[in-house]
């Protein structure tokens, strides 16, 4: 899937695809005023909360770096049955941001389209799970105090500005869950500065930062945090510890005076480590992830117009002379080798037109194109998600 987003980061960044994810801090700027605005704006983020019902912590609000209390900004919409249904109660909200406060709202990706095929675009090219966080603040309103993620960020600019302080690491690679609190900050800063719209920074796991609008006067700030959270040789352990089960004696209680027993089941994880490496684990991880959700397709609402696949990564396809296999969230699907530029176009990770795409590929294409459609590897293009792809994402049929 080729978006406009992954170019413009590759681009400010300097990097030549994903390999350079976690592997030191960088920042730069996208020449490319119109895709920062394209991928959401102040208002478009206020409309998103203004429509959805919301709950903390998915969506939270701060002053002077401590939570607003939800009863302040949430009130309930009581239809004339009685049904309550929590809702933002805007006109509070628009106090507390003039006032100066941060907005959050976690999983953007959930909510609109162009954040969720962002977030899709992102996991094909460094196949590795992500989601987006938005933080909108206002006037002098300061942030999250210094603090680390467990996972690498790509924080993108989007309107405004604020300033920030990264420093170094005082742990190598951290984890959420670890041997160590890594509770002290580095004293290391490794760049302090201000963030303006189209700026780009990559922070990897473990960098201590924090972020503000303080000493900044009246005005706004909105950036989104593409948080992206990799593998370790700690998870590959955890499946490890999964597939033991499969073995007899791994299932069978420790005898703390039986010694023999104990070299055996050393033995037999260390095979167990030979049977299933690492890689094995990278690509399971990927066909392990389920099913996203989409708009069903139902014959009822019309014939099938524009698909587009949706699966969490690129689906995987394995030719076998007369055959043709594609394997993806955990479905494998098989086809007659004839149908392979069909699937080649249509899980490119681009909307695809079967009408239009009859003749470059072949008529069949229709077909498995329904098919893909009925076991959820693609999606109907709803307008809706449609406008998550528009001007962003290369056509397939290009």
């Amino acid at each position: 899937m080729e978006h406009r987003l992954i170019s413009a980061i590759e681009t400010a960044l300097g990097w030549n695809g994903a390999g350079e994810l976690g592997k030191g801090f960088v920042r730069g700027s996208v020449n490319d005023p119109d895709l920062i605005s394209r991928l959401l704006t102040p208002n478009r983020l206020l409309d998103i909360v203004m429509r959805r019902s919301l709950n903390r912590p998915q969506f939270r609000v701060f002053q002077e770096s401590e939570e607003v209390h939800p009863a302040v900004y949430f009130t309930d919409s009581v239809s004339p049955r009685g049904q309550s249904i929590p809702m933002v109660n805007m006109l509070s909200l628009g106090r507390l941001l003039e006032e100066g406060a941060t907005v959050i709202l976690d999983q953007a990706n959930l909510f609109d389209p162009t954040m969720e095929v962002a977030c899709r675009a992102l996991q094909w090219w460094s196949h590795e799970r992500v989601q987006v966080n938005s933080y909108l603040t206002t006037n002098e309103a300061s942030g999250f105090p210094l603090h680390w993620d467990d996972h690498d960020v790509l924080i993108v600019q989007l309107a405004g500005e604020k300033g920030w302080e990264v420093r170094h690491t005082s742990r190598a690679v951290p984890l959420y869950r670890d041997a160590d609190s890594n509770d002290i900050p580095s004293e290391e800063i490794l760049w302090s500065g201000v963030m303006k719209a189209g700026d780009v920074m990559h922070i990897p796991r473990g960098h201590w930062h924090q972020a503000t609008r303080n000493g900044h006067g009246s005005g706004k700030s909105l950036h989104v945090t593409f948080g992206i959270t990799k593998r370790t040789g700690a998870s590959w352990l955890a499946w490890l510890g999964d597939w033991c089960r499969e073995k007899e004696i791994f299932r069978h209680d420790l005898n703390r005076r039986d010694g023999a027993a104990f070299h055996a089941l050393m033995e037999t994880a260390t095979q167990l480590i030979t049977e299933r490496p690492p890689a094995d684990f990278l690509s399971a991880y990927e066909q392990a992830m389920p099913l996203p959700r989409q708009v069903p397709f139902l014959n009822v609402f019309g014939s099938l117009d524009t698909v587009v696949c949706t699966t969490h990564f690129p689906p995987r396809m394995e030719e076998n002379g007369e055959t043709v296999d594609v394997l993806g969230s955990g479905k494998k699907l098989t086809f007659m080798a004839k149908a392979l530029p069909s699937l080649r176009l249509l899980l490119s990770g681009a909307p695809v037109s079967p009408a239009g795409a009859a003749s470059v590929v072949g008529a069949e294409v229709a077909e498995v194109a329904e098919i893909l459609v009925k076991e959820e590897l693609c999606a109907v293009l709803t307008p809706e998600l449609s406008s998550g792809y528009t001007g962003l994402v290369t056509n397939a049929i290009s």
